[in-house]
């Protein structure tokens, strides 16, 4: 059985695997597996942005969104039609693009938005995992193989055990209904970072001890400003904290709440 592995972390934005979805199946007819892609309005893998922070501290992460071929698939449930969803011995859940009626029905049932209709076929279409490739020998789905980073994997789940233990899914409070075969790793989560100054010397303050207390959690973190001054906690819950910054005598604390990231920008410590 496969299962897809993303890891944010090394995903630079490049946009080749949607490009290589796109060059795969867009005008190209791989029936039974899928006809061809519309150029425009579909797809079948989507790369998504995540913009965090504020200005002067912005960050971009991006994650590929498509089919989550379910084990317990909800688009199979709601169609009525036999056999036209189906689940292969790989793992993989296809549309069968000549028993598809074009009823719509796994449309609203697929709680990731990663099934499209095709007016003009008159057709439920997504990713296939590029199945035709796989049954003529080929190791990998398309967007895998124009992957620059090796940000996204295509492996056998056997092999995957130890990416999949520290790996998050999209809709976590699905996983018992749906145990979906697309896994992320190191998902953005919140950051608060700042830059801390001298008032008097108009100059940043280097190696300033930085204190993060969750006060919720009971936590702490530590870190030191740069030589810029900068300092960043990343990996974050969301929650509320209190920052201690000291250098020498000076001292000074504020309190945050990580319900969005938090950029604090220029911080003076008197």
């Amino acid at each position: 059985m496969k299962v897809f592995i993303h890891d944010t972390s090394l995903c630079n934005g490049c946009y080749n695997c949607q490009i290589a979805c796109k060059d795969e199946h867009v005008a190209n007819d791989w029936t039974p597996y899928a006809k061809p892609q519309p150029e425009v309005g579909q797809f079948w893998l989507k790369l998504s942005e995540k913009v965090r922070g504020q200005v002067p501290r912005v960050k971009v992460a991006y994650y590929p969104v498509l089919c989550q071929h379910c084990d317990t698939a909800p688009c199979m449930a709601a169609c009525k039609v036999k056999d036209a969803i189906y689940k292969r011995e790989d793992g993989l859940v296809i549309i069968d693009a000549v028993k598809c009626t074009g009823c719509r029905n796994c449309l609203d049932a697929c709680p990731y938005g990663a099934i499209y209709f095709n007016a003009d076929l008159n057709l439920a279409q997504k990713c296939t995992g590029c199945a035709h490739l796989l049954d003529r020998g080929w190791k990998e789905p398309r967007c895998v193989d124009a992957c620059p980073t090796l940000a996204l994997k295509f492996m056998e789940e056997s092999d995957a055990k130890e990416l999949i233990n520290k790996s998050e899914l999209l809709k976590p409070e699905r996983q018992n209904a749906e145990r979906v075969r697309v896994y992320y790793l190191n998902l953005p989560k919140r950051f608060i970072a700042g830059t801390v100054y001298d008032p008097v010397e108009k100059e940043v303050v280097i190696g300033a001890k930085v204190t993060l207390v969750d006060s919720i959690n009971n936590k702490s973190y530590i870190a030191a400003t740069n030589s810029f001054g900068d300092f960043e906690f990343e990996n974050l819950p969301v929650s509320k904290f209190v920052i201690n910054i000291e250098k020498g005598q000076n001292s000074k604390k504020i309190k945050v709440s990580t319900d969005s990231d938090v950029s604090l920008g220029d911080i003076p410590l008197a």
